[in-house]
């Protein structure tokens, strides 16, 4: 172990002397990084090649269902949160970390087989599962990259590389959204998801190199072995997230995050219907959004996140999301025109990645190591898709009572208050906590 370790200092020299023109690197972190953010690539770039065909056909199944499509979607997080719950109590992480990847897997090759051989009207239905699973997919898979990140970066490192991490996930989006975009109607979709497979068989690999390193990586957790099982009970997700005032927090502004943007999806989702009649066309316009959103991202994960971070704190980057949301929803009510929610959109979406999800993920390193993988795993998924439904259902509500999107937009601007201010309390909560465990 000694002499693998010393064999490697060369190669982390030079990766610690290229990263360090971008980013504050400590000596011994590079390694650690560079395997942590090809795992992020290859996650997102599988799922961005994936989201778009997703979108697709939810829309394709008509806009006016999908209030139920993400009640099934609920459910099935319902259903999947204690089977991964018991992954973790019972295998080390790497290892469950693999079975539910690969399970994944699985999964789109019968996706791939059911789309080969169904009818026109079957492709509706499989449509809508497939849009269910995606969901379902996404939050799952990015929970547990940013539970096994966590567990291995400290809240220090977490301000300085978290930001990099987040360029990883963006440039992972950028090439599954060009990807999609420009090969869809060369390749069909099938093909799409056969490159999504392989892309997550890469992140499985990433994994278990990243595990091997971190025994003697500065970074990692103190005082358990991050090999063995965690153990617990099975919903322990759910009972630890109640009890703790700092989980509830976290929890509520991910309920918040959720109901708003779904709020927004449905705005996308109507524009798409109406201005897009054709499925190849529907497809290419949500991947061209995807692309630009993450290019625009980029640039401030690259350069600025981690250093806004250090300097304005983790309280300040939580709220600067909620805040721009204030004014965003505020604009649509005044001005409810395609042009002005294009620039909500894709305001929100890149102070999310840029800002708002690094620093919400350093909110975790203040928490035990069992609370990082169900707790965590429990908000990332349960929760944010109830939020889903609490806006998908009131959308439909509001609509039905002849709301516009004027008025469904300035019934949204309370919602982002509320948000603020709990941002400013989580924030200066998770000072609190760091200090006492440090």
């Amino acid at each position: 172990m000694a002499s693998e370790a010393a064999a490697a200092v060369p190669a982390d020299g030079v990766l610690h002397g290229l990263l360090r023109r971008v980013i504050d690197i400590r000596p011994g972190e590079a390694r650690a990084l560079a395997w942590s953010w090809l795992y992020v690539f290859a996650l997102f770039l599988a799922y961005y090649v994936l989201r778009p065909i997703r979108d697709e056909l939810g829309v394709a199944g008509g806009v006016r269902n999908l209030p139920w499509l993400f009640t099934g979607t609920l459910l099935a997080m319902l259903a999947a949160n204690p089977l991964f719950a018991y992954a973790v109590r019972r295998w080390p992480r790497e290892t469950f970390i693999a079975i539910a990847y690969r399970f994944f897997m699985l999964n789109l090759l019968v996706f791939m087989v059911l789309l080969m051989v169904a009818t026109p009207e079957q492709h509706v239905w499989i449509g809508r599962a497939f849009f269910i699973w995606t969901s379902v997919f996404n939050l799952f898979v990015v929970s547990i990259f940013w539970s096994f990140i966590v567990d291995v970066f400290d809240s220090d490192q977490g301000k300085r590389l978290f930001g990099f991490l987040a360029a990883g996930a963006t440039l992972g989006g950028i090439a599954g959204s060009a990807l999609t975009s420009g090969f869809v109607e060369h390749l069909g979709q099938n093909w799409l998801l056969l490159a999504s497979i392989v892309l997550l068989e890469v992140a499985v690999f990433a994994v278990r190199r990243l595990s091997r390193i971190t025994d003697a990586f500065q970074g990692s957790v103190q005082g358990d072995d991050p090999h063995r099982p965690l153990g617990g009970g099975i919903f322990a997700g759910l009972t630890h997230t109640l009890r703790s005032p700092y989980l509830l927090g976290i929890a509520g502004f991910i309920l918040l995050y959720s109901i708003t943007s779904t709020v927004l999806y449905f705005q996308q989702a109507s524009i798409a219907e109406a201005n897009f009649p054709g499925r190849a066309a529907r497809t290419a316009f949500f991947a061209n959004i995807d692309f630009w959103v993450n290019v625009l991202t980029l640039g401030f994960q690259l350069f600025l996140t981690g250093r806004l971070t250090a300097w304005l704190g983790v309280a300040v980057m939580l709220t600067v999301l909620p805040a721009l949301s204030i004014f965003g929803f505020a604009a649509l009510a005044s001005w409810p025109t395609v042009a002005v929610f294009v620039v909500v959109q894709v305001a929100r979406r890149v102070s999310n990645f840029a800002l708002a999800r690094p620093s919400r993920e350093v909110l975790f390193t203040a928490v035990p190591r069992e609370d990082r993988y169900k707790a965590k795993n429990f908000i990332d998924t349960v929760v944010y898709r109830g939020g889903d439904q609490v806006a998908a259902w009131s959308y439909a509500g509001l609509l039905a009572l002849g709301l516009t999107l004027t008025g469904i937009a300035a019934a949204t601007v309370p919602v982002c208050i509320a948000w603020a201010v709990l941002s400013v309390w989580l924030g200066l909560r998770q000072r609190r906590v760091e200090k006492q465990a440090g």
